[in-house]
């Protein structure tokens, strides 16, 4: 059994949206930080070489333009617009990133080895890396190189600058793509740790509230049928809010769970006798056993009204293993079992399918064995 839980369910969704909003804001914050002092360092080189400039006008219009860019995406983070920010990075802060470099070697009327505009449009690459994926941050990356390439033609002393022109291609392609890639891992993460709150809310939820009354149902009812459904909602509930136990490796611990299962859900005492000499078995082969002998316990309580059952297990002669379910239940005619019952449509055909064989020896008012024989790996 699982809850349906749709509120639950709509919380933990809830929650990982939120999670990954919060990382984006996170994340446009400090990019607004970048533009301002990548605008800083732009408008400080442009003073500084400002007799090297071949057109100072162009090169106030740029620092205009970028002045205006960053300003709206300070507006767009103050605002929490989302929406707003990825418009503004797609239809204006990446061409206008572009153009700063793309001019550079126009502006200048010289050879200038560093460019006033480079640092700028690596926010608009980051941020399409993050925004948008890893695809539109190499993309991005590639058209400032491609700007790069237009500036070094158009640029004077064109000389050799094809390490330059790599080198930068290569650094706004790396930032386009690690900052994709970071934003995956890091939304990732922070989904994860959204939903595994949200979950543990829910199990202190229903803990504090089902579970409870499914607790008071076990104490208090005296009708058998219903405080066996709790004590069996109850343990389907925990498994599923707490997690299942991992696989036994071995029949013995894979037999003892049966039993502990059986005990937590029917109330039946179980007693289970396994030989040191047990040869081993697959993984399939344990659970096929396994669920046998589960059902096999699950008839001895539900029909034969069985307060105590022994299961042993011990080798086979010849080979494989030899287990029997014998119970102090009411009994039946094993002449009148119909087929289809949960006796030889679970517990034949689970050994049968690998070879084995089953055998119920049951009298009414004497309880009930169930052999099973089943050959080894």
């Amino acid at each position: 059994m699982q809850p349906t839980g749709e509120p639950g369910e709509r919380e933990t969704e809830d929650g990982a949206t939120r999670a990954g909003e919060t990382l984006e804001q996170g994340l446009v914050q400090a990019l607004v930080a970048f533009r301002w002092l990548a605008l800083a360092w732009m408008t400080a080189v442009v003073v500084v070489s400002r007799r090297d400039l071949a057109h100072p006008g162009w090169a106030v219009a740029l620092i205009a333009l970028t002045l205006a860019v960053t300003i709206a995406q300070t507006v767009a983070a103050q605002r929490r617009d989302l929406r707003m920010v990825r418009h503004l990075v797609l239809y204006a802060e990446l061409p206008v990133g572009v153009l700063l470099v793309a001019l550079d070697g126009t502006i200048y009327a010289i050879d200038q080895s560093n460019s006033f505009g480079s640092p700028w449009p690596l926010a608009g690459v980051m941020a399409a890396g993050a925004l948008f994926g890893r695809r539109a941050g190499v993309l991005a990356g590639l058209a400032i190189g491609a700007a790069r390439l237009v500036s070094d033609l158009t640029g004077p002393g064109l000389g050799d600058r094809w390490l330059s022109l790599v080198s930068t291609t290569v650094l706004f392609v790396m930032a386009g793509w690690a900052s994709g890639e970071l934003y995956r891992r890091l939304a990732d993460a922070e989904e994860k740790i959204s939903l595994a709150r949200a979950r543990d809310e829910i199990a202190r939820t229903l803990h504090d509230g089902v579970l409870q009354t499914l607790a008071v149902i076990q104490r208090r009812s005296s009708d058998g049928e219903l405080v066996e459904l709790a004590r069996r909602q109850e343990h389907e509930l925990r498994e599923y809010l707490y997690g299942a136990a991992p696989e036994p490796a071995d029949l013995g611990a894979e037999l003892h769970r049966v039993a502990r299962r059986a005990t937590e859900i029917h109330g039946l005492r179980v007693d289970v006798v396994v030989a040191d000499d047990v040869p081993a078995l697959s993984a399939d082969q344990r659970r096929a056993l396994a669920g046998a002998i589960g059902e096999c316990l699950t008839n001895a309580a539900k029909h034969g009204r069985a307060g105590r059952a022994t299961v042993y297990a011990e080798p086979a002669d010849g080979n494989g293993v030899f287990c029997s379910v014998k119970d102090d239940g009411q009994g039946f005619d094993t002449a009148v079992v119909a087929e289809g019952s949960g006796l030889t449509r679970s517990v034949r055909g689970r050994v049968e399918e690998l070879g084995g064989r089953v055998e119920i020896d049951g009298r009414p008012g004497r309880g009930t064995e169930v052999s099973l024989r089943l050959p080894s790996s």
